[in-house]
Order: C-alpha cells, then sequence, then structure tokens
C-alpha cells in the first residue's frame, strides 16, 4: 500500500505497537495477540488489527502475534531496521541533554553531529561529538548526508534554522522550540511543546 494511502494517525500508533513489543520481548514473552497490545496501550483490539491490516497479515486467528516477527515487520515498515544519523541544533539545557542520552541507538537513531551559535560553545565536546558552528550547518549536513535533525533553540531561531536544514535536503524534523515551523509538504515535522499539552490537559481538570 502507497504511503499516501495511510492514514497519518495510524502511522502515528505503529511506534507505540512497536514499543510495546519491545518490552513484551524483553520480558521473555513469545506471542500475544491485539487483545493483550490494547490492554496494555489503550487501545482497542479491533482498531489495532484495523491499523496493522493496512500492511498485510501478520498473525493467525487464535494464535495472535509472534512477537519477534511483527516487532520486524514494524521496524521495517517505520524503517527502523538500519540506524539514522541525525544532526542535533541548540546546545543550551535541553539540547545538552538530548545530547547525553544514550537510547537512541537501540531504537533506529544515532546523533552524529552538533551545532551552536555560541562562540564558547563551538569547538568544544559532548561526549565523543564536536559542537560545530551553525554557520556550517548546511555544508556539515551535506557532507554526512543527513536527513534527520532536532531542534532544541530559542523561538526566534527556529524558523531560520528550518529553513538551513531544508536547504540542506534534511527529510525530516523533531522541533523543541515553542513555534510552528513553516516547511515544504515534503519535509516531515513533528513538535514537541509541553506548553501546548499542559494547556490541553488542563481543559480537563476542574
Amino acid at each position: 500500500m502507497e504511503k499516501k494511502q495511510v492514514p497519518d494517525i495510524v502511522i502515528a500508533r505503529l511506534p507505540l505497537y512497536l514499543q510495546t513489543l519491545n518490552r513484551l520481548d524483553q520480558d521473555g514473552e513469545y506471542n500475544t495477540s491485539s487483545k493483550d497490545l490494547g490492554k496494555k496501550i489503550g487501545i482497542s483490539a479491533a482498531q489495532i488489527r484495523k491499523d496493522l491490516s493496512h500492511f498485510g497479515e501478520f498473525g493467525k486467528q487464535g494464535t495472535g502475534y509472534s512477537i519477534s516477527f511483527l516487532k520486524e515487520k514494524l521496524e521495517d515498515i517505520l524503517h527502523v531496521d538500519k540506524v539514522w544519523d541525525m544532526a542535533l541544533i541548540g546546545v543550551g539545557f535541553l539540547g545538552h541533554a538530548i545530547a547525553n542520552f544514550n537510547g537512541f541507538q537501540n531504537h533506529g537513531f544515532q546523533i552524529k553531529c552538533i551545532f551552536d551559535n555560541d562562540p564558547e560553545k563551538i569547538g568544544t565536546k559532548i561526549g565523543d561529538y564536536e559542537i560545530y558552528d551553525s554557520n556550517r550547518l548546511e555544508e556539515i549536513i551535506n557532507q554526512k548526508k543527513i536527513k534527520v535533525a532536532m531542534i532544541t533553540v530559542d523561538a526566534e531561531q527556529a524558523q531560520e534554522v528550518a529553513d538551513l536544514l531544508v536547504k540542506a535536503d534534511v527529510k525530516a524534523i523533531l522541533n523543541y522550540a515553542p513555534v510552528k515551523l513553516i516547511t515544504p509538504k515534503e519535509v516531515q515535522v513533528q513538535n514537541i511543546d509541553p506548553i501546548l499539552e499542559l494547556q490541553h490537559m488542563t481543559f480537563y481538570l476542574e
């Protein structure tokens, strides 16, 4: 099935299924069912079966799913059966924490280069990675053929950084800056804004 025919909300649930399967695998489980997955995730078994049916048949009635097989298929669908190199732009408190996070590589990603515009940070290292001058962003990302980037700069700088990433042929941006980015439709952007999420939740509070 073509990507454009699969609703984005379905794609958004696939990593959640994969995450749950990984936990079951770590717990020594070998098989599961849409009902069991649904209980752990809070999604109906029927919805899980419908989501997976967009990509084929992965289980058998009465026996459910092989966890290792379904994991492999979801990793292939999400293209995380390989490791994606990433760029990180912005080394404030959040950027520094992300740079030191060790969990990316086990899930298909690794930070390959880091950028900042602070002269005191440029040329220093976080772990094994040298912090490059943001003025070299397009040059280095092109050189390393990086397609995924994370933005952890201030809101005022975020759009300028996004524009440079687009020029460098980056196709996926995870944006932590509290501003909506304007990018071409072929560039995937996911925004992570804790304030918006908090305001969403407080609607339901007395």
